[in-house]
């Protein structure tokens, strides 16, 4: 069965022409030979561009193939950033399995019948894709409900698959030269860890139920809310919402959104999640984005499916929040020496030929509405240039790049006209100063002070301890050792001390900085705080001139 499934998938990337998509090490493309055994081989293919074969050749292939092209899809860093964006054109639409194995699911994963659970539940799929079907239900206490279930048997089919395109990537590595330096086995492994997750519908759950809980009372985003006692690793209830989609453009008009406001909000969000909150919806393309039509002038944002979702790791957010404020100024001399600082680019790189590189690439979109800009030709530029100066490509930043391609489409739909530029520099701006400026390093202070205070009590302790161990005899053998080393320890010690007294000291300003409120000073920090600032800053020029 397994040899017969792999000569049916070589089959089809040979009919679609899809080894003309990558170059061999040689004069000889082994998988161009496979034309002659393809005597069915489409047509059409020759006069299609290569992002559309492939895409063609992955939807015959079946559900998996089909996940497979959205996520190659989101890594523009490792295919041609065209191909990339022929995929996101990938069908969501999948033909549904039987409402029988939908219903023995279900009641499987409740432990009890359906009827138990629901007042009534559609037997008709509200929408299905490649992982999972939806079904519209009602609780038993009248709260309309969906129910996401996962296809059956969907595992064994995943498992299979992957060992085929794991066998096919092992080809590919050994006779294929991609022109990139890419690793297929990588890119079916990312596959394979991104496609397992999404099978569990309780990480999807636990990651709306974040991003609810970010979004509380939020005029601007509604997620809908998690029903966790009727969610389990294969079927997830969540609240029934009523919207337009974002796709339908005729309801939206006739509804009188505001379409200005909406596209700013998108932005809004989209700075938000990643700033403020550090996760954010990865994962927004027009099927998962709905409009709540109350408000017209200051309309609400819904989103749907929590697959897929993002965060950086610490640090990450300030030198990309860094990098688009000079950006954003068009100061290309910082944006390079910031690639430099967060070791985006070798530390050896030149930063005026840099500067000069990311000059060439942004100037032409400025003070352009996003009508007149394509997301997708500044990152085929920027990964062009990645090339040239070596850059390091975060593998968590190819999400947020994803992201934006999203809002681009969305900016295009609903109002060609925005100066995203304009729109994005203040709201970055006051997220920084808000979360990142001395009001947010006061915050993270008195977050932080249960665990300082929990800590300092424990100093005295340790402090008698490392002087009784200073103080005890030592075995003779051992002493004549140290007497030795004793001039060169000396030096290190007082290096020591002075660094415990200085962050004793430092721990001290903070402390004071936050309880000393009787004697604040106008608008700035306390009396006392300033004192012990300054006996810390003497401290750390001395430790600093032993060192």
């Amino acid at each position: 069965m397994k040899l017969f499934r792999l000569i049916s998938i070589v089959h089809t990337f040979a009919a679609w022409r899809i080894p003309d998509l990558i170059p061999s090490k040689g004069l000889f493309n082994p998988l161009k030979a496979l034309y002659i055994l393809s005597p069915f081989g489409r047509r059409e293919a020759k006069n299609m561009r290569p992002g559309q074969r492939l895409r063609r050749a992955l939807e015959e292939l079946g559900p998996i193939f089909i996940k497979f092209g959205q996520t190659l899809s989101t890594r523009p860093d490792l295919i041609p950033v065209k191909i990339a964006q022929a995929l996101e054109k990938l069908q969501d639409d999948v033909e549904p399995f039987d409402w029988n194995d939908a219903k023995r699911i279900i009641e499987q994963q409740l432990d009890g019948s359906v009827d138990d659970f629901f007042a009534s539940i559609n037997e008709q799929a509200l929408a299905s894709a490649s992982i999972a079907q939806v079904h519209e239900a009602k609780l038993k206490d009248g709260q309309d409900v969906v129910v996401k279930v996962i296809r059956p048997s969907i595992e064994k089919k995943i498992n299979r698959d992957i060992v085929l395109m794991h066998a096919l990537a092992r080809f590919a590595r050994k006779y294929l030269n991609p022109g990139v330096q890419v690793d297929p086995i990588e890119v079916v492994a990312e596959f394979e860890k991104t496609i397992i997750d999404e099978l569990d519908l309780q990480r999807e759950a636990a990651n709306a139920s974040l991003l609810r809980k970010n979004f509380k009372d939020s005029s601007d985003l509604y997620i809908p809310k998690i029903y966790w006692d009727y969610t389990k690793e294969h079927i997830m209830v969540q609240e029934r919402i009523y919207g337009i989609s974002i796709k339908d453009r005729e309801a939206i008009e006739a509804a009188g959104i505001n379409m200005q406001r909406l596209s700013e909000k998108g932005i809004e969000i989209f700075y938000t999640q990643v700033f403020r909150d550090n996760f954010f919806h990865a994962d927004m393309h027009p099927g998962n984005i709905f409009i709540n039509p109350d408000n017209p002038e200051n309309p609400q944002i819904i989103l749907l499916d929590f697959g897929i979702c993002g965060s950086l790791p610490k640090g990450h957010r300030v030198d990309l929040a860094n990098n688009l404020m000079a950006f954003f100024k068009q100061d290309y001399k910082r944006v390079a020496e910031l690639h430099i600082e967060s070791g985006w680019v070798p530390a050896d790189t030149n930063v005026e030929d840099l500067e000069s590189a990311t000059r060439t690439i942004c100037e032409p979109y400025f003070a352009r509405p996003i009508e007149e800009i394509s997301f997708g030709e500044v990152m085929l530029k920027t990964f062009q240039m990645a090339k040239r100066f070596r850059l390091i490509i975060q593998p968590e930043l190819i999400l947020l790049q994803k992201t934006l391609l999203n809002i681009e489409g969305l900016g295009r739909q609903l109002y060609p006209q925005l100066d995203i530029w304009q729109t994005s520099e203040p709201i970055l701006r006051n997220i920084m100063k808000d979360h990142y400026g001395a009001q947010g390093a006061i915050e993270k202070i008195k977050q932080n002070l249960p665990k300082w205070l929990e800590q300092a009590s424990e100093v005295p302790a340790l402090m008698h301890q490392y002087l009784s161990l200073q103080t005890q005899p030592l075995p003779r053998h051992v002493r004549l050792q140290e007497e030795q080393k004793q001039r060169i320890k000396r030096r290190e010690k007082q290096r020591g001390h002075l660094a415990v007294l200085t962050s004793g000291m430092v721990l001290s300003t903070a402390l004071l900085y936050v309880f000393d409120e009787k004697y604040m000073l106008w608008n700035t920090a306390p009396a006392s705080s300033l004192f012990t600032g300054l006996i810390s800053a003497i401290l750390f020029v001395k430790v600093l001139k032993r060192l």
